[in-house]
């Protein structure tokens, strides 16, 4: 008998994707997943030949020598993702669902190729994922009202805030805890009139947002701005909601949230301005971080790079 393992980021994209993939598919799976910056997660996992595994959300770019490991020893991997990929292996074995658009996210995709059986949960990746378009689009095909509009966006942004730490120590629920309560609900509504940790990540999200809310920027020039938050649990928690939360206010501009870590080193979360969705991933790889078109970021930028970087970023050619 296969066994099935599913390896997923553990931001509301790849948690939402997943989620919708086990509704439809309910074997009994092994989840391999982590914060947001955990993404060499395929070398994790010990599979053998007629297993079968899902990927969703995780950049083959950066988990290639794993995949090709995986495929060689007879294992059956579906990949579904919108991150940077490399060369894509041609192999029988591997099934590949992958997007680069800036409309696109691991959530879509699954919506697509389960033709919108659990939209509910698609719309809420989305709006994690900071794709307000594309979640909206979706809902109109539903038919949600605003309010129930609002409340799918505050959840997936709650999720999503979740996946942001150094440790599991900085975050409220670890993502693979997270998933088991998320996956246990065919609709999203349901989730929230029966969870309470759906109002305490709410309540934590927005209450660490307050405190970054206070903070002058560091850097401003004419096409973006850069934010340094203190060595905090709190900053390292909402750096990435801060991030999507500037891009949506000052659509026109580029924003990098720095954060120390507790190595020394610096983490950055990238937004290429909403009105030029392009740039995101090339400006972080200079700096051997990664990402996609319009959001990346950098797990450890030396702070000796820090006006490098500021440099760099304010003059990348951020494109439509």
């Amino acid at each position: 008998m296969p066994r099935y393992f599913d390896v997923c980021n553990g931001d509301a994209d790849g948690l939402c994707a997943v989620v919708q993939w086990r509704l439809a598919h309910p074997e009994p799976a092994t989840l391999v997943t982590g914060l947001k910056r955990e993404i060499d997660l395929l070398g994790r996992l010990q599979a053998d030949a007629g297993d079968e595994v899902l990927v969703c959300d995780v950049s083959m770019q950066r988990n290639l020598p794993a995949l090709q490991r995986l495929l060689a020893c007879g294992v059956r991997v579906r990949y579904f993702d919108h991150h940077a990929t490399g060369e894509v292996p041609r192999h029988p074995g591997l099934q590949v669902h992958i997007d680069l658009s800036p409309r696109a996210c691991t959530s879509v995709l699954m919506d697509r190729h389960l033709h919108g059986r659990f939209r509910a949960w698609a719309v809420v990746g989305a709006f994690g994922d900071n794709l307000a378009q594309p979640a909206d689009e979706l809902a109109d095909a539903l038919g949600l009202s605003l309010p129930q509009r609002h409340r799918l966006r505050a959840l997936g942004e709650s999720i999503n805030y979740n996946a942001y730490g150094d440790d599991e120590r900085d975050v409220h629920v670890p993502p693979a805890q997270l998933y088991r309560t998320l996956a246990a609900y065919a609709d999203p509504f349901e989730l929230l009139a029966h969870e309470k940790v759906c109002r305490e990540l709410h309540e934590r999200r927005e209450a660490d947002l307050q405190q970054a809310r206070a903070l002058a920027a560091w850097r401003v020039d004419a096409s973006g701005r850069i934010f340094l938050l203190p060595d905090a649990p709190w900053a390292r928690r909402v750096s990435g909601c801060l991030a999507n939360e500037l891009a949506r206010g000052h659509p026109g501009l580029a924003h990098a949230v720095v954060v120390p870590t507790p190595r020394g080193d610096l983490r950055v979360s990238v937004r290429a301005p909403l009105t030029a969705r392009g740039g995101a991933a090339e400006l972080c790889a200079r700096f051997g971080g990664s990402g996609r078109a319009g959001a990346g970021g950098i797990d450890a930028l030396p702070r000796q790079a820090l006006d490098r970087f500021a440099a760099a970023f304010a003059s990348a050619p951020w494109t439509p």
